[in-house]
């Protein structure tokens, strides 16, 4: 597939390209000689081992942090796809690559989380502490599974060999913190194009102009660790070769447009001819893609460009899918409409078109499939398509049971859902089931601490049953995840002064303004030392 670059669209995002390149800095600082040379090819059962220098410039601990901080700040921007076919999809693929690879998180044991950002150029990114980005327009440019596994394996790969830390040297662990200070900076930056670009203009950056691009050699070491990350995964490893020749011609086309600092991963001809020697010794593996690919390409489509125009592309794409044989393509392409017509408000289209995917699917009776894809596959996601068009704005509410119901048998037939749980939450608050939703909901809270929209549910069903004092507080603990402990404490000040605050209630705001003003001041310290 011919990737589609739009550079006046490009041009209108200087602050994410800003933030995607001094991200890309904090592993880019240059090696230390005694991590070099550490930099050997790892065997078909371990990663290397740093050296005690390197596990002790950078904590763990550390690194984890400054990666928290930085997600902060990306969830709050526009361009975070917050979506959640698309998180479970990639959180899916990338734990079964890490899970394969005995080694793979590292001697520190990362924590890996994937997640996606719209963006229209080809280009993934990792952050400190095993956050892992993809950009919309790679999941579009990917023509397969192996592809993308090929992308993420290779992150996977500089989280795994903790290149931020070997890059560090023998560097202090604070002498970061400034260049963590800039990176949220040209994250939050509303300033425009003008001031996003003048960061990097000033001293602090003219030292990160030099160190922008990550050296070969971790760049290499990345290819290598991602190679066989891939090969234990049992994934097509031509798919690298595939994919990295395809960023590097997408590269070729920004480059009258992008200053050569902002390369972050340069995919240069003796890289790609060395995962090529790699695959001379390697047997082929053919694979069949899931259609859960195909159907979170879909989803990426049409929130990549949300504008009337992005989304008429969009439909002229999905109406030329079409014409595809495959049953994955063709189901993808109604998935995808399906999609868009609930973007659109056009709720019975949106039915429509995904009954018509789910046939697609289904085989004619008595068929006898000759490879290709089981007819049962990818019930999840479309059972949250169901859920997501039965719950939208402007359906009936005599529909609410029925719902309900379906939302409750979805829970049931995927329990690890994430997405589907919150559906059922949502669907049990829309059928007026308050007090079966505040139960379910605080026992997905004791199981699932880190999520805030967990909390957002809870609030918005305590408020729904006029418990002021215990919405708030769950506004308090919402905001608290996302990072915004002052809106935290604001919002334990609303809950004290609420009139239907007990003593105990009292006394558990106390406790929690206690801990959050310390870390407050905690966090005010530690700005005060960078």
């Amino acid at each position: 597939m011919k990737s589609k670059i739009d550079p006046p669209f490009q041009l209108l995002r200087p602050r994410r390209l800003l933030a995607a390149a001094c991200i890309c800095a904090i592993a880019a600082l240059p090696v230390a000689p005694a991590a070099a040379q550490a930099l050997g090819k790892p065997n078909n059962t371990s990663l290397p081992l740093l050296g005690d220098s390197a596990r002790g410039d950078l904590s763990p601990v550390l690194e984890r942090k400054l990666g928290e901080e930085i997600m902060h700040e990306i969830r709050r921007d526009r361009d975070f796809l917050d979506d959640d076919v698309i998180l479970e999809y990639l959180n899916n693929f990338g734990s079964g690559l890490v899970a394969t690879y005995p080694g793979a998180r590292g001697e520190t044991g990362a924590d890996f989380y994937f997640f996606a950002v719209r963006d229209p150029m080809l280009n993934a990114f990792a952050l400190p502490g095993g956050f892992i980005a993809v950009h919309s327009a790679l999941l579009l440019a990917a023509q397969n599974e192996s592809e993308l596994a090929s992308v993420l394996s290779h992150e996977i790969g500089h989280v795994t060999q903790r290149h931020i830390a070997r890059s560090i040297g023998q560097q202090k662990q604070d002498a970061l913190m400034p260049l963590a200070s800039l990176i949220l900076a040209a994250l939050a930056s509303k300033a425009g194009p003008d001031a996003a670009m003048g960061v990097l203009m000033g001293g602090q950056g003219l030292a990160i102009q030099r160190q922008l691009n990550f050296s070969r050699d971790a760049e290499r070491e990345a290819d290598r660790v991602g190679f066989q990350i891939m090969g234990a995964s049992g994934y097509d490893v031509s798919g690298m070769v595939a994919f990295f020749q395809r960023m590097q011609a997408a590269t070729k086309v920004y480059s009258d447009l992008t200053p050569p600092w902002l390369m972050s991963h340069p995919l240069t001809s003796e890289r790609i001819s060395d995962i090529q020697a790699r695959i001379r010794e390697t047997p082929r593996r053919a694979r069949v893609d899931g259609l859960e690919f195909f159907l979170v390409r879909s989803r990426a489509r049409v929130l990549q460009d949300e504008s009337a125009q992005g989304r008429r592309d969009a439909q002229i794409a999905f109406e030329t899918q079409l014409q595809q044989q495959s049953r994955q393509q063709k189901a993808a392409a109604q998935y995808g409409l399906a999609y868009l017509a609930l973007k659109r408000g056009e709720l019975a289209r949106a039915d429509e078109w995904l009954d018509k995917a789910r046939a697609t699917m289904k085989p004619p009776a008595g068929a006898v499939l000759s490879g290709g894809p089981a007819p049962s596959e990818a019930p999840q996601m479309f059972a949250a398509l169901a859920l997501e068009i039965k719950l939208a704005p402007g359906q009936p509410a005599t529909q609410a049971a029925q719902t309900l119901k379906e939302a409750e048998q979805a829970h049931q037939l995927f329990p690890l859902s994430r997405g589907i749980a919150r559906q059922y939450a949502d669907a049990m608050i829309a059928a007026g089931k308050l007090e079966q939703a505040a139960v379910f909901l605080r026992e997905q809270v004791r199981l699932y601490r880190e999520e805030p929209k967990l909390y957002d549910l809870l609030a918005k069903t305590y408020a729904a049953q006029g418990k002021l004092t215990l919405q708030h507080l769950a506004l308090a603990e919402s905001y608290v995840l996302s990072g915004a402990v002052p809106a935290a404490v604001d919002q334990l000040g609303i809950a004290r002064k609420a009139p239907d605050a007990s003593f105990y209630d009292l006394a558990m705001i106390d406790a929690r303004e206690r801990e959050l003003s310390e870390r407050q001041r905690e966090e005010k310290k530690e700005k005060k030392e960078r």
